[in-house]
C-alpha cells in the first residue's frame, strides 16, 4: 500500500492546498507541518505558476507573491526534501504543463519523487494528452492524479477507469475559489465514478467551511480545501501557520466524523 492509498483507508480524506512559497518557502514548511499535526491526511503543494489558468484570484495572487520572493521548482525540490524528515504523509504537487517542461519532463519527475513527492496534479493536461506525464511519472514511481469535472460528460468513465492515487471531483465550473454553496449534482457523477473503479475519489473547488467539508465527504472519499486556506495565509502572512493549524483541526474533524 503506497502513501496515496493509506491516507484513504482509515476513512474520510481532508486534502488542504498550499501554494508554495507565500509569502515565503520557510513560512511554508510551517504551514505544511502545522498541518499534519492538525488532521491533514494528504497535502497538495502548489508550484507556482506565472499563468495559472484553473486558479481563481486568490491563489493566482498567490503565485504572483511567492514568484516575486523568489520561489523556483528547485527550491520547493529543497523543501518537500527537509518535510521528509519528519512528515509521513501523502504530498503531491498540483501545477502546470510547463513548470514540468521547463527543466525535461522525466527530469521533474526523477526530482519529485527522490523528494518524496507520491503524485502530481496537472489541471492543464486532457485526459487524451495524459501519457506524456504518466509514462514518466509511473517509471518514478509517481501518480497522476485524474481530474473529473462536471463537463467530462461521457469521458467520465474513460477517465476513472484509468485513474490512479485518487480522483479529483471539481465540484463546480469555472476556476478555483470560495462558493457559498455547491450546487453540482455530484451524486450522479460519483456514481459513475464508483461504477468504473476502486480509486478512492476526493471534492474539490469552493469547499470554505466545515459543512461543506462534511457534506462533500459524505458523497465522496474526501474534502479539498484550497482558497479558503491560501486567502487566511494571505491575511495572517508569517503567523499564518498557527491560523492554519486551527482552520485544518476543524475541517478535517468535520470530515473524520462521518
Amino acid at each position: 500500500m503506497n502513501r496515496i492509498q493509506e491516507a484513504f483507508a482509515e476513512g474520510k480524506a481532508f486534502i488542504p492546498f498550499i501554494t508554495c512559497g507565500d509569502p515565503d518557502l520557510e513560512t511554508t514548511g510551517r504551514i505544511v507541518r502545522a498541518a499534519a499535526e492538525a488532521g491533514a491526511d494528504l497535502i497538495e503543494l502548489g508550484i507556482p505558476f506565472s499563468d495559472p489558468t484553473a486558479e481563481g484570484p486568490v491563489i493566482m495572487e498567490a503565485d504572483e507573491r511567492a514568484l516575486k520572493a523568489g520561489t523556483t521548482t528547485e527550491k520547493i525540490f529543497e523543501l518537500v526534501r527537509e518535510l521528509r524528515q519528519d512528515i509521513t504523509i501523502p504530498l503531491v504537487f498540483m501545477t502546470y504543463a510547463n513548470v514540468v517542461f521547463s527543466g525535461g519532463t522525466e527530469n521533474f519527475m526523477k526530482k519529485a519523487a527522490e523528494a518524496g513527492i507520491d503524485g502530481l496534479i496537472l489541471p492543464d493536461v486532457p485526459f487524451e494528452e495524459r501519457m506524456e506525464f504518466e509514462e514518466p511519472a509511473e517509471k518514478y514511481g509517481l501518480h497522476l492524479i485524474s481530474m473529473i469535472a462536471p463537463t467530462s460528460a461521457s469521458r467520465t468513465a474513460m477517465i476513472a477507469k484509468e485513474a490512479k492515487g485518487f480522483i479529483y471531483i471539481v465540484s463546480s465550473l469555472g476556476v478555483t475559489g470560495v462558493r457559498s454553496k455547491i450546487t453540482t449534482d455530484l451524486s450522479s457523477l460519483i456514481g459513475i465514478v464508483r461504477e468504473n473503479t476502486d480509486v478512492p475519489c476526493a471534492v474539490g473547488f469552493g469547499i470554505s467551511n466545515p459543512e461543506q467539508a462534511k457534506e462533500m465527504a459524505s458523497l465522496s472519499d474526501g474534502a479539498i480545501v484550497g482558497s479558503a486556506i491560501v486567502r487566511l495565509i494571505a491575511e495572517k502572512g508569517k503567523d499564518a501557520p498557527e491560523a492554519v493549524s486551527a482552520f485544518v483541526r476543524e475541517m478535517a474533524d468535520a470530515v473524520h466524523g462521518i
